[in-house]
């Protein structure tokens, strides 16, 4: 066999090698370039998986509150406006300050694993219940669960209105730190009065809060 054909030989043979590799590697990455969980490896971009819808029936059996409305009351120059989110009895869409307005507020940002928050939602609702008219109180569940808030406040026999904020909207607009519950006073023109990063331990400690910064006693 002449010199000639011998490389020629030996070129193809690099082909064939190079294919093989090419095919191995394809091969060995396939699960991670089709994979379904919302992130795609090819493209480096990420989708959140949807949340299932929530069943009518669900909301039903909580039996919440419904959302405040908006009263055409002025609203003051507060951190939280603009911000609509989802009202937990009918999943319709709730402007937060528009609905506030026009009179005191306490808003509680909770979420359904959290446990100082199922401990301190029935103390809410009692104060509430004492403060009647005088004061909305407001919950926010921090967190995309949607049915799973549903159920948590099913279990825990609370009816007070809320929304959903599966992005911590609120919690960012306030500057609040990554922690649960965190409950927003609101003066009546939505203006934020204290924010209070902690949890409450009694009825009377919410009241005396609640109180010595928007002035209402329950």
């Amino acid at each position: 066999m002449s010199a000639e054909a011998t490389r020629g030989n030996t070129w193809w043979r690099w082909v064939l090698v190079a294919v093989i590799v090419a095919v191995a590697a394809v091969v060995a990455l396939w699960p991670q370039l089709t994979r379904t969980d919302g992130k795609s490896t090819a493209t480096g971009s990420t989708t959140a998986p949807a949340e299932p819808a929530v069943a009518e029936a669900d909301r039903a059996a909580a039996a919440l509150a419904s959302c405040p409305q908006p009263t055409g009351a002025a609203v003051g120059d507060t951190p939280l406006r603009g911000i609509t989110l989802d009202c937990l009895a009918d999943g319709k869409p709730v402007d937060l300050v528009t609905a506030l307005a026009g009179k005191p507020a306490l808003i509680n940002l909770w979420a359904y694993w959290c446990g100082p928050c199922a401990e301190e939602l029935p103390l809410l609702q009692q104060f509430s219940q004492q403060a009647g008219t005088a004061l909305t109180v407001l919950t926010v569940h921090s967190d995309p669960g949607t049915g799973k808030a549903l159920s948590r406040l099913s279990g825990l026999g609370i009816h007070l209105p809320g929304v959903v904020d599966p992005n911590s909207k609120v919690r960012a607009a306030v500057g609040a730190p990554a922690v649960l519950p965190i409950s927003v006073l609101l003066r009546a023109d939505g203006t934020v009065a204290k924010v209070v990063v902690r949890p409450f331990r009694s009825v009377e400690d919410i009241s005396d809060t609640v109180a010595a910064e928007l002035g209402v006693r329950a």
